[in-house]
């Protein structure tokens, strides 16, 4: 049994999460929990609002979000179902990441899915400022669905790395189930702006992904390039990736990767999906 977490605002991008989420584990016995966080009104502790008793609360900001899950819930029963599948919902007002964070906890979640809108442009934010904040600060796998990803089995996964940091067994676990239930081959991509050769200990964490996915089909592309995202978008089209998966211990990568593109034209952000796992 798999506990799926799946924040929503009822936007399209959402919606589309909620349909790769229920495509990606099509195969598995899962609980969904679909959420709608009401954030806190910037007005909400003025003099008017603040001896407001809960009740009122509860009917006036919940009762419309409840109403919307209710039609989301009448929503997905359309779509052709795993009948291992089940969903709860929940509707919450307070702070995004605080509620997901105890979501996590309570309801046991090994997975937290959320739709993105992608940025374009060099000033614009990769990634919307819930889903960094879930990212970095939840300590919970994230997939991110951006705007235009179409669900298609992942056969082809892309796992960036430096090789610079050891890896964890729970999370290699988790990407070697990934693989396993899809029958997918793993892309493993190392960027170097230099050329130079790999360190003792870059070889070493390459040698154990070697010998951990000895099982499975992979391979190892390195990429001469100093920008980091644009060989990230090298990589996705020549090896037509359906999903990045990333370690979110190594930080900076992830950033450099995730949160501040450098150049315009960078598309994966809008339409390859990210899985994020903490050890």
């Amino acid at each position: 049994m798999k506990n799926i977490l799946i924040p929503t605002d009822f936007s399209e991008n959402a919606w589309n999460a909620i349909v790769y989420a229920i495509s990606l584990f099509k195969k598995n016995e899962c609980s969904f929990y679909l959420i709608h966080v009401n954030p806190i009104d910037p007005n909400s502790g003025s003099e008017g609002t603040m001896f407001l008793p809960p009740e009122i609360f509860e009917e006036s900001i919940l009762k419309k979000s409840r109403k919307k899950l209710k039609l989301l819930l009448e929503k997905i029963q359309k779509l052709p179902l795993n009948t291992k599948h089940t969903f709860e919902t929940k509707a919450m007002y307070g702070f995004f990441t605080d509620y997901i964070k105890q979501e996590v906890i309570d309801k046991k979640i090994d997975l937290i899915i959320m739709g993105t809108k992608g940025a374009s442009g060099i000033k614009a934010v990769s990634l919307g400022s819930n889903t960094g904040n879930v990212i970095t600060k939840v300590p919970c796998a994230v997939l991110t669905v951006p705007e235009n990803a179409k669900y298609s089995d992942p056969k082809e996964i892309g796992f960036p790395t430096d090789f610079l940091l050891g890896y964890d067994d729970k999370v290699m676990k988790r990407i070697k189930e990934l693989v396993f239930l899809h029958k997918s081959a793993l892309r493993f991509l190392h960027v170097t702006s230099k050329g130079d050769q790999l360190s003792m200990e870059q070889i070493k964490n390459r040698e154990f992904l070697k010998d951990y996915f000895t099982d499975t089909t992979y391979s190892f592309h390195t990429l001469k390039e100093k920008k980091l995202d644009v060989a990230v978008q090298h990589f996705v089209e020549s090896c037509n990736l359906d999903m990045i998966v990333m370690v979110a211990k190594n930080l900076n990568f992830l950033e450099r990767i995730l949160f501040r593109p450098k150049v315009e034209k960078i598309s994966y952000h809008t339409s390859v999906p990210f899985l994020v796992i903490h050890e």
